[in-house]
C-alpha cells in the first residue's frame, strides 16, 4: 500500500489520471491564444514598468440564464449583445491606442476574411479622431509578427480586389516583431520611432 505524506493512500481506480482532451485537438477558435497570451503579458509589463495602459477589451455578452446549484454561479446560457470592436485599446503618451490581434497559419498570405467590416469602421474613426490603429499580425507557420499600420490594411481592404494581402506585401509596408523575453511583443517601441513625433 502506497501512502502520501499527508498520510492519504493511493488508490488507483480513484486517482487514475485523465487524459487532457485539449492537447488531442485545438479548435480554430483557440488557434490564436498564444499570441493572446504573449500580447496580454506585454500590456503586463508596460503597465507595472508605469510605460503604457492597455488593456484587453473584453466581449459584451448578455447572460440569460445562470446555475445557482452547485454553490457558486456558472454561466449555462448567454449570447452576444453585438459585435466587438477590436481586441485592445489604451493610452500611450497621452495618445489614444487601438488594435487588433490576428494570426493566420497561412504563409503567403493574410486573408482579409479574418477582418470583419465592423472592425475596419471602427479602426477609421480611430484614424479620424487623430488615434493610433494598427493591426498584429502573426504568421504562426513562420513564427513571424507584423505590426501593420491600420491606414494600410483599410485601403487595401476597400480597393483591392484580392480576397487576402500577400505576406511580401505585409514584410514591405509592416513591421516586423522580433519575439523577446520581457516585453514579449514590443510594439511600443514601434510606436515611438514611426508614429510619436
Amino acid at each position: 500500500m502506497i501512502k502520501y505524506p499527508d498520510g492519504s493512500t493511493y488508490n488507483p481506480k480513484k486517482n487514475k489520471i485523465k487524459k487532457n482532451k485539449i492537447d488531442i485537438s485545438i479548435s480554430s477558435s483557440n488557434r490564436g491564444m498564444d499570441f493572446e497570451d504573449e500580447i496580454n503579458a506585454s500590456n503586463e509589463y508596460y503597465k507595472l514598468n508605469s510605460i503604457a495602459l492597455i488593456t484587453k477589451r473584453p466581449t459584451p455578452i448578455n447572460v440569460v440564464k445562470v446555475d445557482y446549484s452547485k454553490g457558486n454561479p456558472k454561466i449555462v446560457d448567454a449570447y452576444f449583445e453585438k459585435q466587438s470592436t477590436t481586441d485592445y485599446n489604451g493610452v500611450y503618451k497621452g495618445k489614444y491606442i487601438d488594435f487588433e490581434a490576428k494570426s493566420t497559419k497561412n504563409k503567403t498570405s493574410f486573408p482579409l476574411a479574418n477582418i470583419p467590416l465592423h472592425q475596419i469602421n471602427h479602426l477609421k474613426n480611430v484614424l479620424k479622431n487623430d488615434g493610433i490603429a494598427f493591426f498584429l499580425i502573426k504568421f504562426v507557420s513562420l513564427q513571424e509578427i507584423y505590426f501593420v499600420d491600420a491606414k494600410y490594411v483599410i485601403s487595401f481592404y476597400e480597393t483591392s480586389t484580392r480576397k487576402s494581402i500577400p505576406y511580401k506585401e505585409i514584410v514591405r509596408f509592416g513591421y516586423r516583431i522580433v519575439e523577446n523575453f520581457n516585453p514579449r511583443i514590443d510594439f511600443i517601441s514601434i510606436i515611438d520611432k514611426h508614429f510619436i513625433k
